[in-house]
């Protein structure tokens, strides 16, 4: 049977960013049920006939592991109703962090994911922002790495600030920053940080030059919001007359809205790769949506057309 349009289904995950990309594109949502059984397995049907058509499963792998087990039994059914190919949209990709060896005898989960996600039987991954770009090559399936830095720069440019500087709030998010300079025009500067344990982060000194000036963060994930609001008050402390920051994934976790809410944060943009919960939705935090770069994406994947362009990052 021949589909004229991809067949695009969501997990429940992140169903507001599904809907999303399927109304920038202009066709229906998939029908499929997914359900717990009393004793918390997870049950998935696909209601409608998907033999033969080409596939987009939507799903962040965000805590609790349910979303990832969830994704993972989708692309099963996928592939056991003859889908013709499975493609894993995964905005989010939960897990990202465990990508090597730092201590002995710990598990590279990164991989240990990549290896599920093929086993279940996904053709490619879609994905954005991964926090180290080498998970890429744990694939042994096509995977397609979009970044959400065009949004933030026109979301930035459109406030003409005046005398900004880009600031990385480590020494592992320096390309991100140089990235992000270049389209805002922006000299940058970089805060050495030290982790002590995990979830701890330590502010040592700054190199670079942000007294008087307008200061945007750049991070990929903000979790407990303790690298964020640590640098914030630090940047504040050395003089900077406005700290904004910007980052693509939204975890959020524990007292993280608490800090966020005291720190010296003029506003926080994130963008919509993961569902903020309404209590998570404060004043302070600006949500951009990636669904038009995901559903680019998707029909030049469908139509086997290069996605060159949408993953671009300037250096």
């Amino acid at each position: 049977m021949q589909h004229r349009h991809p067949k695009i289904f969501s997990g429940r995950s992140n169903p507001e960013l599904a809907k999303k990309i399927t109304q920038y594109l202009n066709i229906e949502l998939g029908d499929n049920t997914i359900r717990d059984f009393s004793d918390g397995e997870t049950w998935v049907k696909y209601n409608e006939n998907i033999r033969g058509a080409d596939v987009f499963l939507i799903q962040s792998t965000n805590a609790p592991p349910r979303n990832l087990l969830e994704l993972l039994i989708m692309i099963d059914a996928a592939k056991r109703a003859s889908a013709k190919r499975i493609t894993a949209v995964i905005p989010y990709f939960g897990y990202a962090r465990q990508d090597r060896k730092d201590q002995p005898r710990v598990s590279i989960t990164a991989k240990l994911v990549a290896n599920l996600l093929t086993t279940a039987g996904a053709d490619r991954v879609l994905s954005m922002e991964m926090h180290a770009a080498q998970i890429q090559g744990f694939f042994d399936i096509p995977l397609d790495h979009l970044y959400a830095a065009n949004i933030f720069a026109d979301y930035f440019k459109s406030k003409n600030i005046e005398n900004l500087v880009v600031v990385s709030p480590d020494i592992g998010g320096i390309r991100r920053a140089r990235a992000y300079a270049r389209r805002l025009n922006a000299p940058i500067a970089m805060i050495d940080k030290r982790r002590p344990k995990q979830n701890v982060a330590e502010v040592v000194s700054l190199i670079g030059e942000v007294k008087g000036r307008t200061v945007i963060l750049f991070d990929d994930i903000c979790d407990t919001a303790g690298t964020l609001t640590a640098a914030a008050k630090y940047l504040a402390d050395a003089g900077a007359k406005e700290v904004y920051a910007g980052c693509s994934h939204a975890i959020l976790s524990r007292d993280a809205i608490a800090k966020i809410s005291e720190a010296p944060i003029t506003e926080l943009v994130v963008t919509d790769t993961l569902q903020l919960p309404t209590e998570k939705r404060i004043e302070k935090i600006k949500t951009l949506s990636v669904a038009e770069v995901f559903g680019k994406a998707i029909m030049r994947i469908h139509n086997e057309e290069s996605i060159s362009s949408l993953f671009d990052e300037v250096m």
